[in-house]
């Protein structure tokens, strides 16, 4: 091999460690941003819970926390956003605010990104159970009684119920490449009492 060809190599090898180096910061990104936010916003849903009104998780957040989810195999607690805007879905699970509050008479929608808070939901079944705390520190527990892959084009989520129900969304497929197609995943629940 001639020294060329052995320098082209070496550079060949550096830009593609380069690139791969890059891909995984960029994953791994993500999955930080949402692990740090949900520290952030965990120690604002304790202010909240101590009275503090306007507990947003960061000086500049234009959001705050409105609920603690708790889902099983999610190995703690979510907390809940208000607003479903994309910068806060890069934060964590996000309160719908046409929908009900949680434990409320209706329906109240609460969606995440498929591949980090809500990748958990991909592996509920129905009569799991689920738990919601509040800013207000009121508790309900809800278990899981449907769960649908729908399309976003032809199927809306009904907010109106006579009873508090919970439904939680997020994209499917849980492992697709292309991010933000139209299916759904909706798991809804409907309560069972205080916990």
């Amino acid at each position: 091999m001639t020294a060329r060809r052995r320098f082209r190599s070496r550079v060949g090898f550096a830009l593609a460690l380069l690139v791969g180096i890059t891909c995984l910061a960029q994953a791994g990104w993500i999955h930080g941003k949402a692990i740090l936010a949900q520290a952030l916003v965990a120690h604002a849903f304790e202010r909240a819970l101590d009275g503090d009104e306007d507990a947003r998780p960061w000086p500049w957040a234009d959001t705050r926390p409105v609920a603690r989810l708790r889902l099983p195999g999610a190995g703690g607690t979510l907390i809940v956003l208000a607003g479903t805007s994309g910068r806060n879905l890069a934060f964590g699970p996000t309160h719908d605010p046409a929908s009900a509050a949680p434990g409320e008479p209706g329906n109240s929608v609460i969606a995440a990104h498929r591949d980090t808070h809500f990748r958990v939901l991909e592996g509920l079944r129905v009569g799991d159970p689920l738990g919601v705390e509040r800013t207000d520190g009121r508790t309900f527990e809800f278990i899981v009684t449907a769960i649908e892959i729908v399309d976003s084009r032809r199927t809306r989520i009904a907010l109106d119920s006579d009873t508090s129900r919970l439904t939680l969304v997020t994209c499917h497929p849980f492992d697709a490449l292309v991010p933000s197609g139209p299916m759904r995943f909706v798991v809804t629940a409907d309560p069972v009492g205080r916990f």
